[in-house]
């Protein structure tokens, strides 16, 4: 089969690899479309050492070789019995097992779904590793419940297009940050009440402003003392990143003084999957698709993630 592999230094080769064999209990899958998640990038990027060469990619949707039913991937691998966090056996397809930068993959026979009717091709592989990140950070960890203020940081991610329109699904009022006017005006078409430009206010005090909020999602992680600022009291900050930087430091007193709470949150389990997906067929909300490149141009569609410059998932057509 064709597919792409990373190697020593981080190259990204568009090559013929062998085609994979599933052990029992797993399925083989003919991609149609994979897409790309940060992830990619850490992998690409040797911040995971996993042993090269490696198939990146955790997203993707196709046919079952065995069935012919046509599928999304739930990339979650070996969750665990507990909701509360994943098992000491939890792995992410796409490092350290190859993933769906490919022709073919194989995943247990667990973690295949029916494909939501409604998608396409692209959209079905947009969907899971960003969509499952933002239902569980939302409803799982945050409790997020219907008149309630959120706040997601980083307009235009793939995590907050589906934050951003669950949310309002769900009947919160929704504001975002950005540095990017436009960013700010297409997450309001998608169910965002305002924006906040971080680039030319201090946001803190304009979300303060606006009259606080009870959650933030926070993928930056440096923002942290920032994000607990914003709160309400007895409000809560769900955290699922560090793209602004692995240390933050925190005043004591007014976390406490403000009961809040700050909360990880990391993929999903098998039930939150299974939540997005119900969230998927009530609502009328797709995932926001930013582009399409085929598969030989992962690289390229790389380089584009890492630019931040996107909006919604980037997307690769596997056949």
């Amino acid at each position: 089969m064709l597919g792409v592999q990373v190697h020593d230094g981080g190259e990204l080769r568009f090559e013929t690899v062998a085609d994979p064999v599933a052990d029992p209990g797993e399925v083989v899958v003919e991609l149609r479309t994979a897409a790309l998640n940060r992830r990619d990038l850490l992998v690409a990027g040797g911040t995971y050492p996993f042993p090269l060469p490696l198939i990146p990619g955790s997203d993707g949707a196709g046919v079952r070789r065995d069935t012919g039913e046509e599928v999304v991937i739930y990339p979650a691998l070996d969750w665990g019995r507990r909701e509360e966090a994943f098992g000491p056996d939890f792995q992410i397809l796409g490092g350290p097992r190859n993933g769906t930068f490919a022709e073919l993959v194989t995943v247990p026979e667990a973690n295949v779904f029916p494909k939501p009717p409604r998608l396409s091709w692209e959209e079905a592989a947009a969907l899971p590793l960003a969509g499952l990140t933002a239902y569980r950070a939302l409803f799982s960890r945050g409790g997020l419940r219907s008149g309630e203020t959120v706040l997601v940081l980083g307009a235009g991610s793939g995590v907050s297009t589906f934050a951003v329109q669950l949310a309002a699904q769900a009947g919160a009022r929704v504001l975002v940050t950005s540095s990017s006017e436009e960013k700010i005006e297409r997450s309001r078409a998608l169910g965002a009440e305002r924006g906040v430009n971080y680039a030319n206010e201090a946001w803190v005090a304009a979300v303060k402003e606006l009259g606080g909020v009870d959650l933030v999602i926070d993928s930056i992680g440096s923002t942290w003392p920032q994000s607990l600022d914003c709160l309400r009291p007895g409000g809560r900050v769900v955290v699922f990143g560090a793209t602004g930087g692995t240390e933050a430091v925190l005043a004591v007193r007014p976390f406490y003084f403000g009961q809040w709470s700050l909360l990880g949150t990391m993929m999903g389990s098998p039930a939150d999957f299974a939540g997005l997906l119900g969230a998927l067929e009530s609502g009328t909300w797709t995932p926001v698709i930013d582009s399409v490149s085929p598969l030989a141009e992962a690289a390229r569609a790389v380089e584009t993630m890492a630019s931040g410059q996107h909006f919604g998932k980037l997307v690769l057509s596997c056949s």
